[in-house]
């Protein structure tokens, strides 16, 4: 099935305000009615939690309450209600959309994507011998510039049966393994993207189901770097970064959110198609990350280094 990956994510929050504040701070656009925009339209959408427009919560009272796939086209869309109508009720709402239940209870919903195409131009360093650097006198560092998220990435479940999640959308949906942690849960990416994954499932006691984290993409390091200095500028609590992933090789940099999960900027995702065989780690310190950096504040080359004597 065509899937090319998460449009949007529907949250119903405790506080709007703070919620719209942070998503702002993130870096995306307000597109007015709860929505906040990456340049290529996928989006986070918030409302208040006890909004009677929203799916119902889940027991664990997850903040999260949808989401919602993109599909490349309006074939897909009817190929994938005519595969789940067998076993559970799909519904089509006003705008064309689906809306159904997966198999651990998280809601999804599945539309013809939003998804714009961009042209943005690749990140380029002045590495000496190659022939694709900057250009001359072309300056890298723009100290005031406000990194904007790229695309909706990946979703990050807490789940009480990840083999339960993963047959469900491996054999319902289409989607591939790509990575697994031993016991903890798999990687998965949907047909219609090379994207290293586009959601994770992390296995938990039921009382934790929901969402752990969730991501967009940036353009390349340098802005995970920029846009997480700015977010701990503003009184952001970071929660991990910044560092890169092993799995997927993927920059990040995470900050705690008032949307009841963590949120992350990630660049530089690993691309694989159907020839890539899954790799498989237990779930430790050493396999989660190649490197991981502490943020500490500026200093100047004019003495010792902050807590040095």
């Amino acid at each position: 099935m065509n899937i090319v990956g998460p449009d949007a994510l529907i949250f119903g929050v405790d506080d709007v305000e703070a919620c719209k504040q942070f998503l702002l701070d993130y870096g995306l656009d307000d597109a007015g009615n709860g929505r906040f925009e990456a340049l290529d339209g996928t989006a986070v959408m918030i409302a208040e939690r006890d909004d009677r427009s929203l799916p119902p919560a889940l027991e664990t009272g997850s903040m999260l309450r949808k989401t919602v796939y993109g599909v490349a086209d309006q074939e897909a869309l009817d190929a994938i209600a005519e595969e789940l109508n067998k076993d559970r009720e799909v519904s089509k709402l006003d705008d064309g959309s689906l809306e159904t239940v997966d198999d651990l209870g998280f809601v999804l919903g599945f539309q013809v994507t939003v998804r714009k195409e961009l042209s943005l131009p690749a990140l380029k360093t002045n590495l000496p011998g190659s022939s694709d650097r900057r250009p001359i006198n072309d300056v890298a560092v723009n100290t005031e510039a406000q990194p904007k998220p790229v695309s909706l990435s990946h979703v990050v479940y807490f789940v009480p049966d990840f083999a339960k999640g993963e047959a469900f959308y491996t054999e319902r949906l289409g989607f591939v393994t790509t990575d697994r942690f031993t016991n903890v849960g798999p990687f998965m990416r949907p047909a219609g993207t090379q994207d290293h994954h586009t959601m994770f499932m992390i296995q938990t006691p039921p009382h934790m189901q929901g969402c752990e984290h969730f991501t967009f993409h940036m353009t390349g390091p340098s802005d995970v770097m920029q846009a997480g200095t700015n977010m701990v500028n503003k009184g952001y609590q970071s929660f991990w970064g910044p560092g890169r992933h092993i799995f997927g090789s993927n920059w990040f940099w995470y900050f705690k959110s008032p949307l009841g999960c963590n949120m992350e900027y990630d660049a530089d995702m690993d691309l694989h198609d159907d020839s890539w065989t899954a790799r498989e780690a237990g779930m430790a310190a050493d396999n989660s990350q190649v490197f991981l950096m502490e943020y500490r504040e500026k200093w100047a080359p004019m003495g010792p280094p902050p807590g040095k004597n």
